[in-house]
């Protein structure tokens, strides 16, 4: 689950990176492709879209339809707030999926976990801890977007230290977190680690 989680943010790291007023269309087919790249594999080997994929691709492909059929003018907007953009994207589809009870991160655990633990309180548990994690993240880096807006003095700091450092934090939990709980439920969790393969280790 932990790799499947950042290649899942791959496409918006790569945005993000590559992204700015005169290289954003750039920066969108390339996160396209990106989206692409991952997701076709994903389905051929599960026979599933997660819920970020289908986002994501529904975001980029919009933004490359945007660039091609409208002018620059009309792309302003875009241009000067393409990242407060996807960061808020982001927030709302980790935020929607937990709400209806489907945390995004339950699609890569499933990949390593087997299938009669996916009904596990849990397995649930865990991946709506992780997925508040990530909503929490995604949350402070839509704020930094606007307290940039709002202050262009504060972009070094907002734009790149303070996001960097959160995402960085939001992965390291992801990867210490299954285990930490494995532990702290017992054989009854779903992410008991054993010498027979049981999904303690939720590895990729």
């Amino acid at each position: 689950m932990r790799l499947g989680v950042v290649l899942g943010f791959a496409p918006w790291i790569v945005f993000t990176v590559l992204c700015a007023p005169t290289t954003w269309e750039w920066a969108t087919l390339t996160a396209l492709l990106a989206t692409v790249v991952i997701a076709v594999p994903d389905w051929r080997r599960t026979r599933e879209v997660s819920l970020l994929d289908v986002v994501s691709a529904l975001f980029f492909a919009v933004l490359s339809v945007l660039a091609l059929v409208l002018d620059r003018a009309d792309l302003m907007w875009v241009e000067n707030r393409a990242q407060l953009l996807s960061s808020a994207v982001l927030t709302v589809v980790v935020l929607v999926g937990l709400a209806i009870g489907r945390p995004f991160t339950e699609h890569y655990a499933r990949q390593s976990v087997p299938r009669q633990y996916w009904t596990s309180p849990t397995f649930h548990r865990i991946n709506v801890v992780i997925t508040a994690v990530w909503a929490a993240a995604f949350a402070v880096t839509t704020l930094c977007d606007v307290v940039v807006m709002l202050a262009p003095g504060t972009s070094t700091l907002l734009n790149w230290v303070v996001p960097a450092l959160v995402i960085v934090a939001a992965v390291r939990f992801t990867m210490w977190y299954p285990d930490h709980a494995s532990g702290e439920h017992g054989p009854a969790g779903a992410h008991e680690a054993s010498a027979e393969g049981a999904p303690g280790s939720v590895t990729p």
